[in-house]
């Protein structure tokens, strides 16, 4: 029976995760399994991995063969760097001392540079959100100053069709009292006839 360390899916559409399992080689995806090594979120920036390492070292050495993304997973965890020392171990070419200090300094620069690139994210969302804020106060500012010139330009022409409407009057309130008849003449008029 081949044993493979392989990824099974779940999660619903268009947004995975993964469960790294060992399983026969013959079994479907997400089908019959041996045993749960550990999860796989790559919807998050970096993406989350959960491993047991022990569980995968021990598996690895029975034999069980990683596939290509459980392989580069196992890698970027450094379990197969720890296999790797563990067998220079086993035959003689370093002590178990410079085997684990060799790997707690390669996990301490791996975590630096995770931190780092958490670090470089937030700070460039950081810099998104004031670019964005910028730009929509001077969107704010342009609308406003736009609104602005376009009240008084209003008000402009509401006065001038005012004092137009003014002018006017004035004209008909002159016209009517020159042309009017005093209301005496009207009067005798009314009386001779």
């Amino acid at each position: 029976m081949a044993v493979k360390i392989r990824l099974a899916r779940h999660g619903k559409k268009n947004y995975a995760y993964f469960h790294i399992v060992v399983a026969d080689s013959r079994a479907p995806r997400n089908g019959r399994l041996i045993d749960t090594l550990g999860t796989y979120d790559p919807n998050t920036n970096p993406a989350k991995i959960q491993l047991d390492a022990e569980k995968a070292i021990t598996w690895l050495n029975n034999g069980a063969q990683p596939t290509l993304t459980a392989r580069r997973l196992l890698s970027y965890k450094g379990v197969l760097l720890k296999k790797h020392l563990q067998e220079g171990v086993a035959k003689g070419a370093l002590t178990q001392e410079q085997a684990d200090t060799k790997w707690n300094a390669w996990m301490q620069e791996k975590e630096a540079k995770v931190v780092a690139k958490k670090s470089r994210l937030e700070q460039e969302t950081r810099t998104e959100m004031k670019k964005r804020l910028e730009a929509e106060t001077s969107v704010n500012k342009e609308r406003a100053a736009a609104l602005l010139a376009k009240r008084e330009e209003a008000a402009a022409r509401l006065a001038a069709a005012a004092a137009a409407a003014a002018a006017k009057a004035e004209e008909t309130i002159a016209e009517i009292e020159g042309t009017a008849v005093p209301e005496t003449e009207e009067k005798d008029q009314a009386a001779t006839e």
